[in-house]
């Protein structure tokens, strides 16, 4: 198959437009569950807030204290606090079953990503990002494990809820369990608790924080607690690609959200014998789980299913090529919640040195390559350190590079998208290890619909062309029977002929609309969906392509050059006249690590340098006078004959 590809990518690409319902925000509540001591003191309990690429401020409130912490920041920059004694004990939960007020809440004046551990010193730890309000929602599953009851004093599964309004009523597999003000923490301890049902009211902060536990069941060696903020049910997918880190080996729960849940998955063994998880994938309740172990010569798992299911996937006891682990908890995002950037950093516990951090990369094959990092804001670079692992079924990729800075900010990109997780692991022969979801976007995908596949909440950074615009949505327990299930509206004028239409399609000229879909579920609730439409009347005289020794760029994988000298040329109509970026050329490093900038090029529609022999990827990117972006890619082959001829001398 040639290696050609021709990308359209508009000016969506700034820092803030995965606001709205992503892993970064403004406003975060979090908690604090049990660790192995009833005692918080001797723990580092750990705030960690990245900063993006703007001068930012904001505040940490404790609430049972009633008292601030105040934070400035320059772009890039990191803000990290570890509790004292008093803020320890504020914010920390042990009883057995109760409310409390122990919780913080972080507020920040621009975007920002949010980051807490829990760590006891032996280790006993577990880290997990803090979720912003706008991706909080009001039903959950608790997604767990079986805790640890050989201890002296045994320990239990637990789930902390923060709530974000006053008045929420709580519910727990259906029964009122609390009535919740603002701030207010309901604790609740019991055995392995996963697929319990919890749903309120009003939007609440879900953690899972088991207080000790050794992962796989069945296996033994030294258990450590979990901690992981869950996401609400509808931001659950249904296609899921699983990657797995650098241990080679990790545990996977898969939980249905609905009864008359069937599965399919490739990658994975079912595991057996693992109280409560189902040895079936087929016909489900909601609740009922299956457990998988997954390796990474598998290169991942591809899961999908017919409802919405929750995935996480677990660290537990192993060792591989020098590195230790513990029992670790870490939610995997569907593959509908990639995001086009992420900014993360890695933690910083004390006892960093024998630590190894990392993050898990995972994009499509395709755009792979496409794939930069920028470290504290620098020029952006492919990735290094790894190496990629291709999964065929799903197209996609994943790659684990370690982070070798543990003070610096990571800036991540693609333009086809990219979903981040980030973990740490032992070394010298220390076991101990965390893992979280990094960053990845945070969609209601309960009802949702797309205009020309781009998601309703990105329609407004995503201008469309003049033209036909297809629409389809995608909805979760539609009501089956109703006379009015589906109802679209342009500009609060109902659309003709799209009554119970799943799929249509219009013609736009250039102008703004308000795209809505009104949806009827089957227990009688609706809801509207409201996206932004951003047509444009685009130059369809622009264009672009590009020649290497007068080889157009589509027939450059058919060609070998037998000269090391090779000479680019762009043809390229329509071209911005003023931006510093108009033209960008790029050759791929040969190591799998991406694509390295040619800077002598910039701007420059001719160029030319040496080669050594191989195949290489080159990529254009241009900028087009309305602000969208091409990038074209072809493969070149360079084999140069060296010929030495012998003067002889007679």
């Amino acid at each position: 198959m040639k290696k050609i590809f021709f990308i359209i990518i508009t000016t969506l690409l700034t820092y803030y437009t995965a606001l709205t319902q992503s892993t970064e925000g403004t406003e975060f509540w979090v908690t604090f569950g049990q660790n192995l001591s009833d005692d918080p003191v001797i723990n580092d309990i750990h705030i960690r807030i990245v900063n993006g690429n703007t001068s930012n401020s904001g505040s940490i409130f404790f609430s049972k204290l009633n008292t601030y912490l105040y934070f400035n920041l320059m772009p890039y920059e990191i803000f990290d606090h570890s509790l004292n004694v008093e803020q320890k004990q504020a914010v920390y939960n042990f009883l057995s079953l109760g409310i409390t007020n122990h919780s913080i809440h972080i507020t920040s004046d621009k975007p920002v990503s949010v980051y807490s551990y829990n760590q006891y010193p032996i280790p006993h730890f577990d880290v997990t990002n803090v979720l912003p309000v706008t991706a909080l929602g009001t039903e959950y599953h608790q997604i767990s494990y079986s805790p640890l009851s050989s201890l002296t004093i045994p320990r239990w599964d637990a789930y902390a809820v923060v709530a974000t309004q006053n008045n929420t009523l709580l519910y727990h597999n259906g029964s009122l369990s609390a009535t919740l003000n603002r701030g207010q923490v309901y604790y609740r301890t019991g055995d392995d608790m996963t697929g319990e049902y919890i749903t309120s009211n009003n939007p609440i902060a879900f953690f899972a924080v088991n207080q000790s536990t050794v992962i796989p069941y069945g296996s033994s060696g030294n258990s450590s607690n979990l901690f992981q903020q869950l996401c609400p049910v509808n931001t659950w997918g249904k296609n899921f690609f699983v990657p797995v880190s650098v241990l080679g080996k990790e545990i996977v729960r898969v939980v249905a959200s609905r009864n008359n849940t069937n599965i399919t998955q490739q990658g994975g063994i079912i595991r057996t014998g693992v109280p409560g998880a189902q040895t079936t994938l087929s016909n489900l309740k909601a609740g009922q789980f299956v457990e998988l172990e997954v390796r990474i010569d598998s290169a991942g798992c591809h899961i999908q299913s017919n409802n919405p299911i929750g995935v996480c996937s677990y660290m537990g006891v192993q060792s591989f090529t020098g590195k230790w682990s513990l029992a670790a908890q870490c939610w995997i995002p569907g593959i509908e919640q990639m995001v086009f950037f992420s900014n993360i950093a890695p933690f910083v516990p004390f006892i960093t040195q024998y630590l190894d951090h990392y993050v898990l990369i995972t994009s499509p094959t395709s755009s792979k390559k496409n794939t930069m990092v920028s470290i504290n804001g620098g020029i952006a670079n492919g990735l290094s350190g790894g190496s990629w692992y291709d999964n065929i079924e799903t197209a996609m990729s994943f790659y684990n590079m370690p982070l070798e800075n543990p003070t610096a900010s990571y800036f991540f990109s693609n333009p086809n998208g990219i979903f981040l997780l980030g973990y740490g692991i032992g070394k010298y022969g220390y076991s101990r290890s965390y893992y979280y979801l990094a960053g990845s976007a945070m969609r209601d995908l309960q009802a949702t619909f797309y205009a020309n596949d781009i998601p309703y909440q990105l329609l407004r950074d995503n201008p469309i062309c003049a033209g036909l615009v297809n629409f389809r949505a995608e909805i979760n327990g539609l009501h089956p029977t109703a006379s009015e299930r589906i109802k679209w509206f342009v500009d609060e004028a109902m659309e003709p002929g799209t009554l119970n239409q799943e799929t249509w399609s219009r013609t736009f000229a250039p102008g703004t609309y308000e795209i809505k879909m009104w949806v009827h579920y089957e227990n009688d609730e609706t809801a509207e969906k409201t996206g932004t439409l951003i047509i444009e009347s685009c130059n369809q005289s622009q264009s672009a392509e590009f020649y290497v020794n007068n080889v157009h760029h589509t027939a450059l994988i058919d060609t070998t050059f037998c000269n090391k000298q090779v000479n680019f040329r762009a043809e390229i109509e329509g071209l911005h006249p003023t931006a510093t970026d108009r033209i960008k050329w790029y050759v791929d490093s040969k190591d799998g690590n991406g694509f390295i900038e040619e800077t002598l090029a910039i701007n420059q529609t001719e160029w030319g340098r040496p080669f050594e022999n191989g195949t290489y990827e080159i990529k254009l990117v241009v900028h087009y006078d309305n602000d969208t972006y091409a990038t074209l890619i072809g493969t070149l082959n360079v084999r140069a004959l060296w010929i030495k001829i012998w003067n002889v001398r007679y």
